[in-house]
């Protein structure tokens, strides 16, 4: 039988688009357990049944059991973890490390880590996964990754903790309140965020179905335009200081809005979603997952924070520099790109990336 978009048969591309909520059971078709008594493998075939539920179960209290419950204890514990680190060294940014390295180790863990412990081999782990489900994986990865090794390079090149707490150390008993003010609501909020790419391993609850391959596109070149945007942001920053820039970053994708990086990192998490819907294997629940992200960017650390700091630092030690961020504030948006950004060829370079993302994919696909 062909193939489809995304390893999708015709047969399964043919159906049609109507949403309907159900139990999917995400066990693969077949699998290898391994050998039997005479030593000969045994193969197994495991139906792929699918039961009709009502749409009053879609938030089951499973979902706080087989996923929610776990990842709140495995970031939590990260989370101490990483308080006693940022404690003994008196540097708050151990939380900073743990963010997207947290995150790839819950998804890997959900996806194989549990399978191996249960006794399957990895070579048997590996191929229950789906094509879809990888490219989730490979996602995290790739994000979580690129993420860990620009906070960590950078942490390691300053010597020491980042400016942004310096002010909140000073407070009273710090320390001793940080764990529960600052270590873990942000477990709290990765356990939160990292629903699209566990809970997929992990839960057996209602999920919306219908085959949309033009969604997982789109889902694919989002994820590649924002990893790509994340990336720009970046390089040119680090390389606009490394050439003695002392103003405020205004080039390349900073011309599109004022916190680029954000942005790319907001493209990444919602294309988690738009993957898992197109794919058949979205649980409503998950949709917290970017949600959480969003207003963890915006309202709570990130877009929010940085600003806040910029202000302070720049009104009270560079008042040349406060103006012209003052000015770019008012010509650029902090996090949305304005209508008028569809002329800035910076916003068409990350576009184009995206559509690169989409080709590699497809290619990649039609050769596994």
């Amino acid at each position: 039988m062909a193939s489809g978009w995304f390893g999708k048969s015709d047969a399964a591309r043919s159906r049609p688009p109507d949403i309907q909520v159900q139990i999917a059971d995400r066990e693969p078709k077949n699998f290898y357990l391994g050998s039997n008594d005479t030593g000969a493998a045994q193969r197994i075939d495991t139906a792929h049944s699918k039961t009709h539920v009502n749409t009053a179960s879609l938030f089951d209290v499973g979902i706080f059991k087989d996923t929610l419950g776990p990842s709140l204890g495995l970031h939590s514990g990260m989370a101490v973890l990483a308080w006693a680190i940022a404690r003994y060294t008196g540097r708050v940014e151990a939380k900073d490390w743990l963010w997207p390295s947290g995150q790839v180790v819950n998804a890997w863990w959900s996806a194989i880590g549990r399978q191996l412990y249960q006794g399957l081999t990895l070579s048997q782990t590996l191929h229950r996964l789906s094509w879809h489900e990888r490219l989730v994986l490979t996602g995290v990865t790739l994000w979580g990754s690129r993420l860990f090794f620009r906070i960590a390079s950078r942490s390691i090149k300053r010597g020491m903790d980042d400016p942004r707490y310096d002010e909140a150390k000073t407070e009273e008993n710090f320390w001793n309140k940080s764990l529960f003010t600052t270590f873990i609501p942000e477990a709290l909020f990765q356990m939160l965020i990292s629903l699209p790419f566990t809970a997929p391993f992990r839960h057996e609850g209602a999920v919306l179905t219908g085959y949309h391959p033009a969604v997982q596109m789109i889902a694919v070149g989002m994820f590649s335009a924002g990893l790509t945007l994340e990336t720009l942001a970046d390089y040119q920053l680090d390389n606009f200081k490394a050439q003695g820039g002392r103003g405020i970053m205004r080039e390349g994708v900073w011309s599109i809005v004022r916190n680029p990086n954000y942005l790319g990192d907001a493209f990444v998490h919602l294309s988690f979603i738009l993957l898992l819907y197109g794919s058949d294997m979205l649980a409503p629940i998950e949709l917290l997952g970017p949600l959480a992200n969003y207003c963890f960017l915006r309202f709570f650390e990130g877009d929010k924070e940085k600003e806040a700091h910029q202000t302070r630092r720049y009104s009270a030690s560079n008042p040349e520099k406060f103006v012209e961020l003052e000015k770019f504030r008012k010509e650029k948006n902090a996090f949305w790109p304005a209508a008028k950004e569809f002329g800035n060829k910076w916003l068409w370079v990350v576009l184009g990336a995206g559509s690169v993302g989409i080709a590699v994919e497809e290619a990649l696909r039609t050769l596994h």
